[in-house]
């Protein structure tokens, strides 16, 4: 069986972030609440160091869900910012879409509603999906791993926050610090080690 490795490309990528609102937060139990939040701002702030197009969007803020978590919307204060009205599947809403990359980087809550169901619908349409799964949460691991067996199935890419970021750098020579700070800010176990090397560079 042939096999293509499809790379993220930070050239040819955007990051959708659906629906981390504050209510919706409170309904991911399949991760710990405080890692689930900080692998949201570590994905955030890894679109951001990549300079990737990153959009922002909402279920039914008015409703249960609630707003947006307000640290994603500091650092995207540009972004595009989709307050659906009422659509379950995000990309069912036209603004949503309009990217103009053929990678789609997508994370949200929850797992197998606001995550699985515009990435079904950008697989159908061509898109290359790759999907960070700690950056994604739901109600417990059943229902978790339900929706990245249908995802996977369909063909989209599951990773971590951590691997992306690496795929997208692909060479530590392109910006030791850089990257290194960004592991730091999210990963206290990394924080001990790039200290150490910076430490002995000095």
């Amino acid at each position: 069986m042939s096999f293509t490795y499809k790379r993220l490309n930070k050239d040819d990528a955007a990051v959708l972030l659906v629906d981390h609102q504050a209510g919706l937060l409170s309904l991911v139990r399949d991760i710990d609440p405080d890692k689930f939040k900080n692998n949201v701002l570590a994905l955030a702030d890894a679109a951001s160091y990549f300079g990737l197009p990153t959009i922002l969007t909402t279920s039914f803020e008015d409703g249960p869900n609630g707003p947006i978590v307000p640290e994603l919307k500091e650092t995207f204060p540009d972004a595009p910012f989709i307050a659906r009205p009422g659509q379950i599947n995000a990309w069912d809403n036209e603004d949503f879409v309009a990217t103009g990359k053929k990678q789609l980087i997508v994370a949200g809550v929850v797992t197998e509603v606001c995550v699985a169901f515009p990435v079904l619908s950008a697989i159908e349409e061509g898109y290359e999906v790759f999907v960070i799964t700690d950056a994604s949460g739901t109600f417990n691991p059943m229902t978790r791993d339900a929706a990245w067996d249908r995802m996977s199935a369909a063909g989209a890419q599951l990773m971590t926050w951590f691997g992306a970021a690496c795929e997208l750098h692909r060479d530590w020579r392109n910006d030791i610090e850089g990257l290194g700070e960004l592991f730091s800010n999210h990963i206290p176990d990394y924080r001990n080690l790039f200290s150490s090397y910076l430490v002995r560079r000095s």
